[in-house]
């Protein structure tokens, strides 16, 4: 895997991705475990999602 999330997308994705993990800990919807999704992609550096659309967040 090549990494394609990097900078400004990275930590947004791990922001987002733990407040919606929080809230569903506490009670939030079923639907707010969606956050592990972009919490993954932003720790692992890859999204598969950009990959398939050719897009690379990362700097060279």
């Amino acid at each position: 895997m090549k990494a394609n999330v990097g900078g400004f997308d990275k930590g947004v994705r791990v922001v987002v991705g733990a407040l919606l993990i929080g809230w569903a800990i506490v009670g939030g919807p079923v639907w707010a475990w969606i956050g592990v999704v972009p919490l993954a992609t932003g720790l692992f550096n890859f999204c598969p999602l950009y990959r398939l659309l050719g897009v690379n967040t990362c700097k060279r």
